[in-house]
């Protein structure tokens, strides 16, 4: 079997203290990679020195205000050269050397899949009901969705996430490529995939360490820009229903949390459930009103 041509892409701010472990980490894959590609949004610390350790890896800056989910990404991809490209944030830490192998394996498996998601881990640090929250939502199943699934999986037939993610760059380029969006660029591509008649996938195996213990405040506004994003593209979204999704997520983690006898995670999960309601409501009502 051929070897498939694999290109990485990381944007990275401020990525001192992870980015020369990462790319050591892309560096050790079982598939190694046909080029990677480092785009830096004018980081004010050591980033860039510790890139430059590992000469094989491109470098590309630009100024922070020109960075923007979509279109840098979309700019990094036709700078990228591999027949598949895999995006990758920062703090995003592959759990073994065969990550890139197995993220690929779906495309070659199926020839309709466009894109494919790995699984993420929380990290050592992450507080408990994160740790719930990502085995809500990154089971050890795998997946892979089209427009048949609609009345199935709903919003969630739209499942991606660039975090740790692969594209097939013929099927991107058809389908015209990210849009110029501030959060949910990957969700927007895997809609224009399943529209166009192609699928995407879920891999569990591929498998990164990434997640946060965001305050309220800032699940508030991670949330509102969600919110806004899906009042803006409920069409290409295809009027999806996300009813019972959340429902479902806050069940089985409050579920959990009281079996275990975590009643402050049990409050402080219940604070962060407010906060992302509260917020995508906040974006939804943003987003109408801009509207009008």
């Amino acid at each position: 079997m051929t070897t498939p041509s694999l290109s990485v892409v990381i944007p990275t701010l401020n990525a001192e203290d992870e980015i020369d472990s990462l790319l050591d980490t892309i560096e050790a894959q079982s598939l190694k990679p046909s080029d990677i590609l480092v785009v830096d949004s004018s980081s004010d610390d050591g980033t860039v020195d510790e890139v430059a350790k590992h000469p094989c890896v491109n470098l590309v800056r630009i100024e922070r205000k020109e960075f923007n989910h979509g279109s840098t990404r979309d700019m990094a991809l036709r700078r990228s050269a591999g027949e598949f490209v895999c995006f990758l944030t920062q703090d995003a830490v592959p759990a073994s050397n065969l990550y890139l192998e197995r993220l690929v394996a779906p495309f070659l498996a199926d020839d309709s899949i466009a894109l494919v998601t790995g699984r993420q881990l929380p990290k050592a640090d992450a507080r408990r009901f994160e740790q719930l929250v990502r085995k809500f939502n990154y089971p050890n199943v795998p997946s892979v969705r089209s427009k048949s699934d609609l009345p199935k999986y709903g919003i969630k037939t739209f499942f991606a996430s660039d975090t740790c993610s692969a594209y097939r760059r013929t099927a991107y380029l058809e389908c015209g490529g990210f849009d110029h969006v501030n959060t949910n660029e990957d969700m927007l591509m895997a809609a224009r995939f399943i529209a166009s008649g192609l699928k995407v996938a879920y891999e569990p195996s591929a498998e990164v360490y990434h997640s946060h213990n965001l305050t309220p405040s800032q699940q508030f506004a991670r949330n509102r820009a969600v919110g806004m994003f899906l009042e803006s593209h409920a069409d290409d979204l295809m009027y999806a229903s996300e009813i019972g999704e959340g429902g479902r997520l806050v069940k089985a983690v409050s579920s959990e949390l009281l079996r275990e006898g975590r009643f402050g995670e049990l409050f402080a999960f219940g604070f962060d459930c407010c906060a992302r309601l509260l917020g995508n409501r906040a974006g939804r009502m943003a987003a109408r009103k801009e509207r009008l």
